[in-house]
């Protein structure tokens, strides 16, 4: 059974951990300035706590699962602390990307490896984190064709992956998430940002608004009841997407951008603006 590292114990990261000690696998972690909540995930989920010295010489995979702002750093950290780790196995260790990060960061991660013996794979999580009958897709590509292929056995151990193959290699994966994410969380953007607009003309306005959406678009409304709740508690997690979303479409992504400040303002809001979007998706 192969060992493999998940950084971070997060949501995400401690349910894809859960999935793959319930298949039998060896599951480390770092916990270094971790919160106790963070300590507790990851104690409920099987995970070990291991240096970073240790999970480069004993792991067969690492997935980096973290907020896209961090994607790059961790990679940088793991590579200065586990330079003088011993490899007890004659694989290399394959770091996977897991990030919403565009093509270019994952093209960056991916150069910081170019010097180390460990491959690296680009990887895309769409979906939300694995529960009882339900997997999100790890959608992943690689430049060498034999590292994909050995990423993709991780699905023997409860993980549903999808391999891009006869693409660009690193960044098909990435793209892929941007492209997605930028089409879910986007739409869900416009909604709050169109609900908020109405109640600051009036609250008439607000709720003539929500009594047409019911009437002629209740799938758009329907939509919105779940959506907008859900996104309002990850709205910190997704400004930086949003601006790795804009980086990844160009000039014209800095409708993107403005998507980033929407969803930074909810993050920051004191609840007024919290409890018109909560009252809104009401019937």
């Amino acid at each position: 059974m192969p060992t493999i590292a998940v950084v971070a114990a997060g949501a995400m990261g401690s349910a894809v951990a859960r999935r793959l000690v319930q298949s039998g696998c060896t599951v480390l972690t770092n916990l270094d300035g971790r919160s106790e909540a963070t300590r507790h995930r990851a104690q409920e989920a099987g995970m070990e706590n291991a240096s970073f010295s240790r999970i480069a010489a004993e792991a067969d995979y690492l997935l980096s699962i973290l907020p896209p702002r961090d994607a790059v750093s961790f990679a940088e950290k793991f590579l200065r602390e586990s330079a003088s780790a011993r490899r007890e196995k004659e694989s290399p260790l394959v770091f996977a990307d897991c990030n919403a990060v565009n093509p270019v960061t994952a093209k960056r991660i991916a150069s910081l490896f170019s010097g180390s013996p460990m491959k690296v794979v680009d990887a895309g999580i769409i979906g939300g984190p694995p529960k009882d009958g339900y997997n999100p897709t790890f959608y992943a590509s690689a430049d060498e064709e034999d590292v994909l292929e050995g990423f993709g056995r991780l699905a023997r151990y409860g993980l549903k992956i999808s391999l891009l193959k006869h693409g660009e290699g690193i960044g098909d994966a990435s793209a892929l998430k941007m492209s997605y994410a930028g089409i879910t969380k986007g739409t869900t953007a416009l909604f709050t940002i169109m609900i908020l607009a109405a109640q600051a003309s009036s609250p008439a306005t607000a709720e003539a608004l929500k009594t047409e959406l019911q009437a002629s678009q209740p799938e758009v409304f329907a939509r919105i009841q779940r959506s907008v709740p859900s996104m309002i508690g990850k709205a910190w997690r997704w400004v930086n997407e949003m601006e790795e979303i804009a980086g990844f479409i160009g000039a014209e992504g800095e409708a993107y951008n403005g998507i980033a400040k929407i969803y930074e303002r909810i993050a920051k809001n004191s609840g007024e603006e919290v409890d018109i979007l909560e009252k809104f998706v009401q019937n």
